[in-house]
């Protein structure tokens, strides 16, 4: 079942991009994309937008971490 996307659910997807970072950071960022995407794509409802939004501050918080691991230069 494929929901269509609502439009305040498509703007808090458009900030799973992660083809800016690092190859690193790519890595952990891609996999928060991914179900973002799933979600978006299988659920629909305010619900999902209030979860996506948690899923991204989960994931800003993840990439910060591996940027953090990484030795600086």
């Amino acid at each position: 079942m494929t929901a269509q996307i609502h439009p305040a659910t498509a703007a808090v997807l458009q900030h799973f991009q992660f083809a800016h970072l690092p190859e690193h950071l790519q890595e952990v960022s891609q996999r928060f994309h991914d179900l973002a995407h799933q979600l978006a794509e299988t659920l629909t409802g305010p619900e999902l937008t209030a979860g996506l939004r948690k899923l991204l501050e989960a994931k800003d918080c993840a990439v910060r971490a591996a940027a953090e691991a990484t030795p600086k230069g």
